[in-house]
């Protein structure tokens, strides 16, 4: 058979699959040309085999976002270090990006060329550094770690204080699960190497997201590992920990690769290296719903101080692309995000604009219901589960080769025993208006009868 993927009417990527009844699956890897910015849909379809019986389930539709960030980052370092390594390598997994090790007087003449400066460990020898971020207003990361000058860098910053004890503890990391700068997953944090950090709480002077907590053994404390925070248009981040090299070569040995290390690392400097500013409305959809499933579109709206404001009205107006139908839903809001339920479209292509009401703020975008119907992409029962369904509910399954077996346990099933019943209904007869009329015209004719021939 033959395997392809379409954008519109176009073969983007094609290949032929040769499968049998001991290999009846394969994993296809392979690049999708990113020609234009932008939420870009795709059709996977596998060609029918000769006498096929259900060819409905030989395609799927699927999204990608397509992001323009070719971008260069600075690593920045007075000392030889593994984690240093781990940054460029873990950067540069993403063809769109390029990192360089510099040392702090070298980054001084280069600064404009870089979108985001990684600040590892910074001492005495930053001090021209950190005159220059401010000079030229770049995004920063900051690691922090044993061999760090903490009374350096609390002299150089006023967004938050390091306690300096002199002293270092290894931490591990515990996911914030409301982080919502951009989606974390969770990738076994709590289960990676501790990072070694010196010892002392942090304070914050401004708002801050954490993104981890430190754990300390087996109990996770309110103290950041890694945060996250904007001023002045530009973004920084934090990281309180080093040796965060053993982090990526935790995961690969977990997980067989580094994709799941560097998509996390990925996703935290494309997030810092961006100088757009973060919407104060975010909506978060899918571009393909199936059309049995739960069409659910989250949001979520922000103050001037990007503070999560439930007191703000959002509603949401979609019109579908081919007849022109528009209805109007409103968000409801549920715990710290508004959501709205549009399972009751119909299949179609579907524009939408979600609008606060008490500001001029707005989001718009587009999505697909596909006419989808499980049933038809499945010939086979799930024997499986259809008998744990029979065990949940203390019955029996029973293939029609044996339905003669279902017979017979109801007859023994002593739950189940003959019952007759009767049922009398009493009407009165002034409820029988026909027969109460007919009555009384027999016996007025027998009246005028009577009297007609004398017998009264």
């Amino acid at each position: 058979t033959r395997f392809q993927v379409f954008q519109g009417n176009t073969i983007v990527f094609s290949e032929n699959l040769t499968l049998s009844k001991t290999n009846n699956s394969k994993t296809i890897n392979f690049t999708l040309p990113a020609n234009s910015v932008g939420v870009q849909q795709y059709k996977a379809v596998i060609s029918p085999l000769e006498n096929e019986k259900n060819k409905i389930n030989n395609s799927k539709n699927f999204a990608v976002e397509v992001i323009d960030q070719k971008q260069r980052i600075a690593i920045v370092s007075s000392f030889i270090h593994p984690d240093l390594g781990l940054f460029k390598k873990s950067i540069e997994s993403n063809e769109q990006r390029e990192a360089s090790i510099l040392k702090p007087h070298e980054v001084l003449s280069q600064m404009d060329a870089f979108q985001l400066i990684i600040l590892y460990q910074p001492d005495q020898s930053f001090g021209q550094v950190y005159e220059a971020i401010e000079q030229a207003n770049k995004n920063t990361f900051t690691i922090i770690g044993a061999k760090t000058n903490i009374n350096f860098i609390n002299s150089h910053t006023a967004d938050f204080a390091l306690e300096s004890t002199g002293q270092t503890e290894e931490y591990q990391g515990a996911l914030n699960a409301n982080y919502d700068n951009f989606i974390v997953d969770d990738i076994d944090f709590e289960n990676f190497p501790p990072l070694q950090s010196s010892y002392g709480n942090l304070t914050f002077k401004r708002n801050s997201d954490v993104l981890l907590y430190k754990k300390l053994r087996s109990a996770v404390t309110q103290q950041p590992l890694l945060f996250t925070f904007e001023k002045s248009g530009r973004r920084e981040g934090i990281l309180l920990g080093e040796n965060i090299w053993q982090w990526r070569a935790y995961s690969y040995l977990e997980n067989e690769t580094f994709n799941t290390f560097d998509d996390f690392f990925g996703k935290i400097v494309q997030y810092l290296a961006s100088n757009k500013s973060r919407n104060r409305l975010s909506v978060d959809y899918e571009s393909f719903y199936n059309g049995n499933s739960h069409v659910l579109i989250s949001a979520q709206y922000f103050n001037k101080n990007y503070e999560f404001d439930s007191r703000e009205t959002l509603n949401i107006k979609v019109e579908n692309k081919e007849t022109n139908e528009r209805r109007e839903f409103p968000f409801l809001l549920k715990n710290n995000t508004y959501q709205v339920d549009l399972s009751g479209l119909k299949a179609g292509d579907y524009n939408f604009t979600v609008q606060a009401q008490q500001e001029n703020i707005s989001y718009s975008g587009s999505f697909t219901i596909l006419d989808y119907n499980v049933e038809q992409q499945f010939l086979n029962a799930d024997v499986t589960k259809l008998r744990q369904l029979a065990a949940n509910s203390s019955g029996k399954s029973y293939f029609i080769a044996n339905y003669q077996q279902i017979v017979d346990d109801l007859i023994n099933d002593n739950r189940y025993k003959p019952i007759q019943k009767s049922t009398i209904n009493k009407v009165p007869l002034i409820d029988y208006k026909y027969l109460l009329f007919l009555i009384a015209l027999l016996l007025t004719i027998e009246w005028f009868a009577r009297k007609y021939n004398g017998l009264i």
